[in-house]
């Protein structure tokens, strides 16, 4: 390999990608950001100072090996680049597109402050795809038959982050999914116009070919206990999510019109029904959409929703732009696309019609007081300052729990008053013996990339008990 020549001085300011128009994009569910071809990301990497303290790799909380696979890429071999990020994240071409970078690897980028960090989602994203398509990823090696085995519930990311360590190390593995199709989350929460199925499809293939078992359509603490699968597994992590939304607590949250945001993005991501009839799924919204929420959630809410073709899409937030926990560029794209926003905004009465559908929302202004338990400005209602917005659909995205079929079928489980399952926190270790949990079963709603974190860790918890080390 030729050495790589002098890299330019990091003059050059970070490169954001290509997106679709947004005029183009209201109307498809295609991914909108379309990523670095080769040139640009050449360029990107190349802004890479190769920091020997590795300042953005410890950010990462898989720990990526960030500068060595740059500059894998940047000799133009995104074969070894690829080869490089599996060696801690199977999943690069998911975690590319959906992990929070600005919050972790690229905050800690020493080009941040003075002329942008450098773009490593955007790259791992390249760096992933490249290879995919050019048939450069191959299934890392595994280790013999160890003759152990074990259960992992739900296909989301924590448990197909379980399910490779354990099959890296030798380890038979079985994954349960109570839907009809694999990735949990990044299935039905995740819009296509952020993360493409085949992705998902594609990483969940190559658990496959390393010799993970998947098994759909069911629903562990209902067709099986936890105690049924102890009986055949030596092991069992629950990596079962957080499906149970939070309730908005507003006379007429039962009228029709109203969604969940898990309903809502359940038909459109994973029913497919924005293709309705061609799918058998059907959906209502009407032409006038209120979302509540400032989270990602609420953003993918309010943008599936604009694709769907209504004259307007409004979203409250009962915070200002500061405040809100999405991810920037998920709100800018929002605004980008014909959103608007209720800033200090909250809802406080769902009207109908003589028909039981929503007609209209009373909403009331708020304004930000002092800090609360979240470390955000606690919003305070503000007295006379009532007004309503004309609605005929509403998706309600603000937060969600863990499902607890499997709590309350599982006796001598711990946990929390959330519904959280309680876990020794370097462990993942459960109250019962042999069982295992992580990702927002535990930690409520988080990242992607701290439920594969969590994975990592029971990994390595699972694997020691089960070799007796």
């Amino acid at each position: 390999m030729e050495n790589k020549p002098k890299k330019p001085t990091p003059s050059l300011k970070q490169n954001l990608g290509r997106h679709q128009a947004p005029a183009a994009r209201r109307g498809n569910f295609d991914e909108v950001a379309l990523g670095f071809g080769p040139e640009e990301a050449l360029t990107e990497a190349a802004r890479c100072l190769g920091c020997k303290a590795k300042p953005c790799e410890l950010a990462c909380p898989v720990n990526v090996k960030i500068p060595e696979f740059i500059d894998l890429l940047y000799k133009e071999d995104a074969g070894a680049a690829a080869s490089k990020i599996f060696e801690t994240s199977l999943f690069p071409a998911i975690c590319g597109r959906v992990c929070p970078q600005e919050t972790y690897c690229e905050a800690a980028c020493v080009l941040k402050d003075k002329f942008g960090p450098v773009s490593i989602g955007r790259l791992e994203r390249f760096t992933a795809d490249h290879a995919r398509v050019n048939g450069l990823i191959q299934p890392p090696p595994c280790a013999p038959d160890t003759g152990k085995k074990v259960a992992c519930v739900g296909s989301g990311p924590t448990s197909l982050a379980v399910a490779a360590e354990l099959r890296k190390l030798g380890h038979a593995v079985t994954v349960f999914e109570a839907l009809h199709e694999f990735g949990g989350v990044l299935s039905y929460g995740i819009p296509t116009f952020r993360l493409p199925r085949e992705v998902v499809r594609f990483e969940v293939d190559m658990l496959r070919r390393m010799g993970v078992r998947f098994l759909k359509n069911v629903l562990v603490g209902k067709a099986l206990t936890i105690e049924e699968l102890k009986k055949d597994f030596d092991a069992v992590y629950i990596g079962s999510g957080a499906g149970l939304p939070s309730p908005l607590g507003a006379a007429g949250e039962d009228l029709a019109g109203v969604y969940s945001s898990n309903e809502f993005l359940t038909r459109v991501n994973l029913m497919g029904a924005h293709k309705f009839p061609e799918n058998d799924t059907p959906y209502y919204i009407g032409k006038r959409v209120v979302v509540v929420g400032g989270g990602n959630t609420a953003m993918d809410s309010a943008r599936c929703a604009m694709r769907l073709g209504p004259e307007s899409v409004t979203l409250l937030y009962r915070r200002t732009r500061a405040e809100m926990p999405a991810r920037a560029e998920e709100v800018e794209n929002a605004m980008e696309e014909g959103i608007k926003f209720e800033f200090l905004t909250a809802p406080v009465q769902l009207e109908g019609d003589e028909r039981g559908r929503l007609r209209r929302v009373k909403c009331i202004r708020m304004e930000l007081g002092r800090p609360d338990a979240s470390g955000r400005r606690r919003p305070i209602p503000q007295d006379n300052t009532e007004f309503y917005l004309e609605a005929d659909s509403l998706v309600v995205a603000i937060g969600q729990s863990p499902n607890p079929v499997i709590q309350q079928t599982t006796p001598g489980l711990a946990v929390a008053k959330s519904g959280c399952i309680t876990v020794d926190a370097a462990t993942a270790k459960t109250s019962l013996d042999g069982i295992y949990a992580g990702g927002d079963v535990v930690r409520g709603g988080a990242t992607v990339l701290l439920a594969m974190k969590d994975g990592k860790a029971a990994a390595k918890a699972i694997h020691e008990k089960l070799s007796g080390s």
